[in-house]
């Protein structure tokens, strides 16, 4: 009985099909014949080339920027924007995403969450109207005394702040590097 294997060619690159128990035909190396020893060392470096390739495409894959987009200009514009806001805004008492007048309130995820302070609206709002000794920086905030006696910000630069605080908490509060005010 012929058993067939079918195996795919480097050289080709198609397959083909091959007889196992068709008898080979044997040559001697040492008449000068190396055609042989050339034939399993091709067959070797296809076989080779072969097992490789599939994890070198996977990773090929994974690391394509279709799979991963690289952070956009914009994205990267606005974070800087964000982290110079906070500088100007927030940072004497938010230094770092603590909070050095009520230590229970800091901008960390766990303390977030816990005063229900962990959506970038919740951020937004508490910004613009303030929440217990955190004064508010909206243009229209009420009432007086719960807001910032400094200059207020308008609703884009709040907004702009309130998705920076989230993804810096969501991260941990990572060193920020920014371009200056």
């Amino acid at each position: 009985m012929a058993v067939l294997c079918m195996m795919p060619s480097c050289l080709s690159k198609s397959c083909s099909l091959k007889l196992l128990s068709q008898p080979t035909k044997k040559r001697n190396m040492y008449e000068g014949d190396m055609n042989l020893f050339n034939q399993k060392e091709n067959k070797l470096a296809c076989e080779l080339k072969l097992l490789l390739a599939p994890p070198l495409l996977t990773a090929l894959i994974v690391l394509s920027p279709i799979v991963n987009p690289p952070v956009s200009v914009g994205q990267t514009i606005d974070v800087q924007k964000g982290a110079a806001l906070f500088n100007r805004a927030c940072i004497g008492c938010h230094y770092a995403g603590g909070n050095i007048i009520q230590p229970g309130a800091t901008l960390f995820l766990k303390d977030l969450q816990r005063n229900g302070v962990d959506t970038e609206e919740e951020i937004y709002r508490v910004t613009y109207s303030g929440k217990g000794r955190m004064p508010g920086f909206g243009r229209n905030c009420t009432p007086r005394g719960q807001c910032t006696f400094g200059p207020r910000l308008p609703d884009d630069e709040i907004k702009l702040l309130a998705e920076f605080v989230k993804s810096q908490a969501d991260q941990g509060w990572p060193n920020i590097e920014n371009g200056g005010d």
